[in-house]
Order: C-alpha cells, then structure tokens, then sequence
C-alpha cells in the first residue's frame, strides 16, 4: 500500500477519535484569525488531490466559518412581509462561504479546491487551495527591449526685433 493510503486512514482517525493533537490545533485555531494564509496542508493527500503542489504560485488558505444557518438582517423602517424570517437556509454549502471567503481576501488568486479540515461545535474549518492567475516569468525568457532614447527638449528660437 502507498504511504498516501495509511497518512488518509491516519488523519481520518484523528479526526473520528478527536485525538489530543487534533484537539490543541483547533483551539490554537480557535483564538486566531478567521482567514490565514498557512504554510502547507494539513490534510497532504486530500490537498493533493484537489491540485496542490509546493510551488510558489500555490497556496493554502484556511478559513472559519460558524456553523448553522445564516441569519439574515431584520427589517427596519416598517413591516417589510417578504423580510419578516429571521433565519434562511440559503441552500449553498458552508463550503461555498468559505472560498468566497477566500476569494475576497485573496483576489488576485483563483481557488482550486476546498476541503474540510476540522469542526468544533461553533465552526468549520475549512483550507482552500488557491493558485495565481499570473506567475511572474523567469527573467531569462522576457526578451531584453532597448531602452528608449530621451526625445530631445525643444530648442525655442529667440524672438527678432524688427525694427
């Protein structure tokens, strides 16, 4: 069996038996920020799966987001009926938050994948592989243009008395 197969079942394992490590990373995820950019994957197979490579133009974004249905804003200035629900279940996975999330922050990347990668009883969290749209080329493949050359200043002409 490939080593992907056993790191799969071990992550898979961790998560189900809520393993004290998976238990101090989410609460050190828990006290940070809702959207880091982090170094590699924490799932590697699954992170592979959906395109990851460790390239430069390759990321991973991880996200919270609360988990539950989304309260939608109340009506103010009068009765509003079309308005009058408090809770909607806009019918798109929290999955789908998550890469808007992303998108919004990173808006000069594309996603390429999302997956989960932990849940505690509030939120999810989720890692996004994000790729750039323009990688910077080599400097040995942009061809080298001559430099333009500096128009010459104008040169007025001094003005003849007639007398």
């Amino acid at each position: 069996m490939s080593a992907t197969k056993y790191i799969r079942e071990s992550f898979r394992k961790t998560m189900a038996e809520r393993a004290p490590s998976y238990k101090a990373r989410l609460i050190k995820w828990h006290k940070g920020r809702p959207i880091v950019r982090v170094d590699g994957p924490t799932n590697i197979p699954r992170a592979r799966t959906l395109g990851y490579k460790a390239t430069k133009d390759i990321i991973v974004v991880r996200v919270r987001i609360s988990k539950g249905k989304r309260v939608r804003r109340r009506a103010d200035l009068g009765r509003k009926p079309g308005k009058n629900r408090k809770e909607v279940n806009p019918g798109a996975p929290l999955s789908y938050y998550a890469v808007v999330k992303a998108a919004n922050r990173f808006s000069n990347l594309s996603p390429l994948g999302v997956y989960l990668a932990g849940e505690t009883g509030t939120d999810k969290y989720f890692e996004i592989i994000m790729k750039n749209n323009c990688p910077q080329t080599p400097q040995g493949i942009v061809k080298q243009t001559a430099p333009v050359a500096a128009k010459p200043a104008i040169v007025q002409k001094p003005a003849v008395k007639k007398a």
